[in-house]
């Protein structure tokens, strides 16, 4: 006679057994969702690799904070504020859907004056980076 051996149940919260933790990033993220690279003012398709490691350690800086500490921060070499689309030589992003997308487009700066700026939007955590703005042309002449 054989004896029957009962089965013994596993969860099935993984392949494992064993239950997964999910992390939740601290701090802003960055997006190139909406980065237009292809903009005729905004191309950064010739500049050296300065300017993107640069870039990589303000991001890297950045992502410490949240987006009220990057809102509210007063440093002279991050000068984050609101775009005022009036005070520059551009109307928008020209993103589809725009008006229900951007609450409010943003500015900072890579460095005190060296690198120029960052531009886009917050929505919650994640900043939207639509353009890198290295020779401070947003602002430049009207026209």
């Amino acid at each position: 006679m054989s004896k029957k051996i009962k089965k013994t149940k596993v969860p099935k919260t993984s392949t494992s057994g064993i239950k997964s933790t999910k992390l939740k990033p601290q701090g802003i993220s960055f997006s190139f969702k909406y980065y237009q690279d292809g903009h005729n003012k905004f191309s950064c398709n010739e500049k050296a690799a300065t300017y993107w490691l640069t870039l990589i350690d303000r991001l890297k800086a950045l992502s410490g904070l949240s987006n009220q500490e990057l809102l509210v921060n007063r440093s002279s070499t991050l000068r984050c504020h609101p775009i005022r689309w009036e005070d520059t030589s551009e109307n928008g992003f020209g993103l589809p859907n725009e008006e229900q997308l951007v609450d409010t487009p943003y500015q900072f700066s890579l460095s005190s004056n060296e690198h120029g700026r960052v531009h886009g939007f917050l929505i919650d955590e994640v900043f939207y980076i639509v353009w890198l703005d290295p020779n401070h042309l947003l602002y430049s002449a009207k026209g």
